[in-house]
């Protein structure tokens, strides 16, 4: 004969002392108090990679814009030292640089008012080479 089976009681759980309790809620807040503390520390570093970050990109803007203003004072400058290699060879303006500089052709004659001044009125257009 066959008896019908039912499944057992479970068991109790361990019966807790009241000291046992109350040491496991001391341990919360020491666990809430090092969770807090690690997470104010996650946040300075944030913090302080995001300024980093930001001096770091205000920093190298800074940097390319004078490397590029330098790059264009160079780049202008061989445009000038290119023309002055190109007009070194042309004779007329050869003869405008002498002019400039007080030299006259061989049949021209020199004529000095009086009342002349020191300096000459005559503008001439001074190329300055880097």
């Amino acid at each position: 004969m066959l008896w019908r089976m039912t499944p057992p009681d479970p068991p109790l759980p361990p019966r807790r002392d009241l000291r046992a309790s109350w040491r496991q809620m001391q341990r919360l807040p020491v666990t809430l108090m090092i969770t807090s503390l690690l997470a104010g520390l996650g946040i300075v570093q944030l913090t302080f990679q995001l300024g980093n970050l930001t001096y770091r990109t205000l920093t190298w803007r800074h940097e390319t814009q004078a490397t590029d203003a330098r790059i264009r004072a160079l780049e202008r400058d061989v445009r000038v030292l290119r023309d002055a290699e190109r007009a070194a060879n042309d004779p007329a303006y050869l003869e405008v640089l002498a002019r400039c500089q007080g030299f006259v052709g061989a049949q021209e004659d020199v004529v000095v008012a009086k009342g002349a001044p020191e300096v000459s009125g005559e503008s001439c257009k001074t190329l300055r080479l880097p």
